[in-house]
């Protein structure tokens, strides 16, 4: 379940200008910010429940006709999926999407060629919701590739976590 909640606008100005900085989401911005104190595996189990809850939140974005929320959403949920496979699986923390884009080739040589593709379509979704310019269609195979990674993220996420 997401969860809205309110904030003084000239915190989440200063916040959106950090993360823009970072070359990170408002929202990957504020979960690293939570999630600060948390160590690696206890990072990891909240950015993949965080995840789930993003693919939910973008289906209902989706439903309510907003694409370009749910684009974001589908962004969100899979960067930090990989967010949380990398600290499951290494301890490590992917602070940029340079980061991301280069932990990609991880996540291809764990789970196959297929992640290109599904990361290469999760990244246009980002570009959607600057630019507005893809269709319900389009996020609704967005949401489906970004399952399928998730979905197989979680579950390293979880074997890693029990070892």
């Amino acid at each position: 379940m997401l969860v809205a909640v309110s904030l003084p606008r000239v915190l989440v100005e200063r916040a959106r200008r950090e993360a823009e900085r970072l070359g990170v989401s408002l929202e990957e911005y504020f979960l690293e910010v939570i999630s600060g104190n948390l160590d690696p595996r206890d990072k990891a189990e909240a950015f993949i429940e965080a995840s789930k809850e993003l693919l939910e939140g973008a289906r209902k974005e989706l439903g309510k006709g907003d694409v370009r929320q749910a684009a974001e959403k589908v962004w969100v949920a899979v960067a930090l999926a990989v967010k949380a496979y990398a600290y499951a699986k290494e301890g490590k923390r992917l602070a940029s999407h340079g980061d991301l884009w280069r932990y990609k080739e991880v996540l291809v040589s764990d789970l196959g060629e297929w992640v290109r593709d599904s990361w290469a379509y999760a990244s246009s979704m980002h570009t959607c919701f600057y630019e507005g310019w893809c269709t319900e269609k389009d996020v609704e195979v967005g949401i489906s590739r970004a399952e399928r990674l998730v979905g197989e993220l979680e579950g390293r996420v979880k074997e890693k976590l029990q070892a």
